[in-house]
């Protein structure tokens, strides 16, 4: 889609609406395509799953409610329906799709919205990064689409726990469309807002017909891709069904692209929206409307991420058995939690560790303060700790029995998948240390997962 804080997008529609109506239509099941020679698969899910379950845990965290707590208002972008982790809203169906739908309740509307565990998808460093779903819009054009915003897009890690950094921290919208229209808009949105070298609120953005049968009535291909492979001249493109229809140049955008890039990658999210900015421009009215039709779904039969070249984009997986070099790794960029050095009682669960408990840490070698001290640190927990069972996630310095230089509390956070980035003050550091995070708690059960930490100045 496009970002929260967006307030007005108005690109331009080069294509007519279809006619007024809805269709029913059969799911298509196609499995993620083979990897392609010369590329490395770093992410895939093809929802698979057993019919009314919902998409996996350990893949996919569920968005709910009107906001991110703390973020801006109906996700900054004026949409009126709120998310729910309802299958009624959003299902794998049992023949291979994830079937997100939104439903009128009254003069109310829910609808489901869903984001990658993963906040590291990156282009390699002379490499390329591919984004590609295959996808069917809602079945529903005319009057009966008006407000559907249907949307297969990536946001930058940083807005994660910040929700106020839009748009500097980049926004890929791979698929997005509104009103039933027969068009597939792909917008990359960037530096400040309003203006900016993305002409923010509205992106830069181009659109075109999905080629052959319409967007809405059949699935299409929608792919995404950041070519590094010359670091001076880096380049964005956007395709529907293998064809290319947008191009964003490094040089188009000047120093922006370094904080859009320069920072742990990119998570990707899927959903369907009701009314908002961009339904309600194109349409001339405030959307939805009475005419609006209830339940037509979007439904999704695979995402999947590859990389090419510049050694590849590592998937989660366990961390070598060696430590890094010292100096590897910046405190003040994001370190995930998995890549430990060595731990004691925790499991790793590739893209975060879990089954933490008193006594337990992991050590993180080489990490690198520099010559300034920073002002606190950050880590993104998740608890689905019982009602009374809390600890502490702290932070020593060269050893698990070193006096703790920082530390925060953590209980329940709603579920082992409902991350929260939760702050906490350390002391003085400087240089090259072994960072061990430790944990301590008055109970014996587990109370925290941890996906990644980093330091603040």
């Amino acid at each position: 889609m496009r970002k929260r804080s967006r307030l007005l997008p108005v690109a331009l529609v080069t294509v007519l609406t279809a006619a007024s109506g809805f269709f029913l239509t059969v799911s298509a099941d196609a499995a993620v395509p083979p990897t392609p020679t010369g590329w490395t698969l770093a992410f895939a899910d093809d929802f698979n799953g057993a019919n009314n379950t919902l998409p996996s845990g350990a893949n996919w965290i569920i968005d709910t409610g009107t906001s991110y707590p703390g973020g801006p208002a109906n996700w900054g972008t004026g949409e009126i329906q709120s998310y729910t982790n309802s299958t009624a809203n959003l299902r794998q169906d049992g023949t291979g799709n994830l079937v997100i739908t939104p439903i009128r309740n009254g003069s109310s509307w829910t609808s489901a919205r869903i984001e990658t565990q993963r906040s590291n998808f990156t282009a390699p460093a002379g490499g390329v990064l591919r984004i590609e779903g295959r996808i069917q819009m809602p079945n529903v054009t005319g009057a009966a689409a008006l407000g559907y915003w249907p949307a297969f897009w990536a946001l930058g890690a940083p807005y994660r726990g910040n929700w106020w950094n839009w748009p500097g921290i980049g926004e890929f919208d791979i698929m997005e469309n509104v009103n039933g229209i027969n068009a597939v808009w792909g917008v990359l949105h960037c530096g400040v807002s309003p203006g900016g070298p993305c002409n923010e609120t509205t992106g830069l953005g181009a659109n075109r017909a999905c080629p052959g049968s319409s967007c809405q009535s059949a699935f299409h291909t929608y792919r995404f891709e950041w070519d590094r492979t010359n670091e001076n001249a880096q380049q964005l493109r956007w395709y529907v069904d293998g064809t290319q229809f947008h191009t964003v140049n490094q040089s188009q955008v000047g120093a922006s692209w370094a904080q859009m890039t320069n920072h742990a990658g990119y998570f990707i999210l899927l959903n369907v929206a009701m009314g908002g900015a961009f339904p309600n421009a194109l349409a001339g009215t405030g959307t939805p409307t009475g005419s609006t039709a209830s339940g037509v779904p979007m439904r999704v039969d695979y995402v999947a991420v590859w990389t090419r070249g510049g050694g590849g984009q590592p998937p989660s997986s366990p961390p070598p058995s060696s430590p890094p070099p010292s100096g590897n790794r910046d405190a003040y960029t994001q370190i995930q939690a998995e890549s430990f050095n060595a731990q004691s009682g925790l499991v790793n669960y590739g893209a975060h560790i879990g089954s933490i408990g008193n006594g337990n840490w992991a050590r993180y070698d080489g990490v690198n303060f520099g010559s300034s001290t920073p002002r606190d640190f950050v880590a993104r927990v998740a608890s689905g700790a019982a009602g009374g069972v809390s600890g502490l996630v702290e932070v020593r310095i060269d050893s698990p029995t070193a006096p703790p230089i920082g530390s925060f509390a953590i209980a329940n956070t709603g579920g082992w998948t409902s991350w929260r980035e939760v702050p906490g003050n350390v002391a003085a550091v400087t240089g090259t240390h072994s960072v061990y995070l430790t944990f301590t708690s008055g109970q014996p059960a587990d109370f925290v997962d941890v996906d990644w930490f980093l330091f603040r100045h």
